[in-house]
């Protein structure tokens, strides 16, 4: 009888990229949905219909270095070593995420911001640094959890903040404890709450996974915010995901104990927020306006947060204050019937 070798692999970490636009029903948010329609929602969902994630090279490389594997799955990617593999304290995985499916920047919240390139030569040391503006940055060392027990979640989003002057609209802030999310740019940015206890709801992608970007002494013209761009990281990078294998003082959000993958192994979460509009309905033959909803509502498969006919899935159209061309007012969905 042929000898038979068994090479076991166990999972190291887990990333879920869970779109709201795909699993919400109407106003109610996925998490507050009954357990056997979340399970239902997440057996449809397939995430690389409209996003791609892939280790960069150095990543890929270290990985096949230590015996391991990324894969992507419906729901996000994992990655795994074989067993009693020793995973470095400092090894850190870097995954890129880009855009599959071009009506996502329709229907994701905070895609308005322009994501241009910058090329700066840089004399001292005779190199070209390159920038891509408002491209966030999704870690274990800086995410912030939701729940207890059963029903804990490690989120890789940053906390999201308070209202801060350069907000634009979509920003999600905190105000208190409640949670809510600007429908008009600053200043004087109009808001709607989303929930009273923010705590409540998931930590949705926000400004503040957006780094802000410090160029060497003397390196002027780079933009505030987003990430500087290495041989590993494509010109199309929607988001980057980084996981370290430790977090120094946090087991939970750590990979690895002792030098070893965990049994518990984490499973991180990227949860996009889906964008909310103002619905306006217009007279299909005339085009004249009929009527409006009051309040910007979500966007979503599932459900219909209004009181008639929902949007289709398209271009979304924004306003912009007379006196300011760039201050956008509001997001509007048009519905003609």
């Amino acid at each position: 009888m042929a000898e038979r070798i068994r090479i076991g692999y166990q999972r190291l970490f887990e990333v879920r990229l869970l779109h709201h636009y795909w699993l919400d029903e109407g106003l109610t948010v996925f998490d507050a949905l009954l357990d056997a329609v979340q399970l239902k929602r997440l057996l449809t969902y397939d995430v690389r219909s409209f996003l791609a994630i892939e280790p960069t090279p150095a990543t890929a490389q270290a990985l096949q270095g230590l015996r391991g594997v990324f894969k992507s799955t419906a729901l996000g990617g994992v990655v795994a070593v074989k067993k009693d593999t020793v995973i470095p304290d400092d090894a850190v995985f870097e995954i890129v995420i880009t855009v599959q499916n071009a009506h996502f920047f329709d229907y994701t919240a905070l895609t308005l911001p322009e994501h241009k390139i910058y090329e700066i030569y840089y004399l001292p040391e005779k190199t070209t640094y390159r920038y891509k503006e408002n491209v966030p940055v999704f870690s274990n060392l800086t995410g912030v959890p939701r729940g207890a027990g059963a029903t804990r979640a490690l989120f890789l989003s940053q906390e999201i903040p308070a209202l801060s002057p350069t907000d634009r609209v979509e920003s999600l802030v905190r105000a208190g404890a409640a949670l809510e999310q600007l429908t008009s740019d600053q200043p004087g940015a109009n808001t709607q709450q989303l929930s009273a206890q923010a705590t409540d709801m998931p930590v949705f992608v926000n400004q503040a996974d957006v780094p802000a970007i410090v160029p060497p002494p003397g390196l002027t013209g780079a933009p505030a915010r987003g990430i500087r761009l290495t041989n590993g990281i494509p010109d199309n990078v929607f988001a980057l995901v980084q996981i370290a294998a430790v977090k120094p003082g946090d087991l939970e959000y750590s990979c690895t104990s002792g030098g070893l993958a965990k049994p518990d192994y984490p499973v991180f979460q990227v949860r996009f927020r889906n964008r909310a509009t103002f619905w306006q309905y217009f007279n299909r033959s005339t085009g004249a306006p009929v009527s409006a909803e009051p309040t910007a509502l979500p966007l979503t498969v599932f459900g219909n947060a209004g009181t008639k006919r929902k949007p289709s899935e398209g271009v979304i159209k924004a306003t912009f204050d007379s006196a300011d061309p760039t201050r956008v007012t509001g997001i509007f969905s048009e519905i003609f019937e």
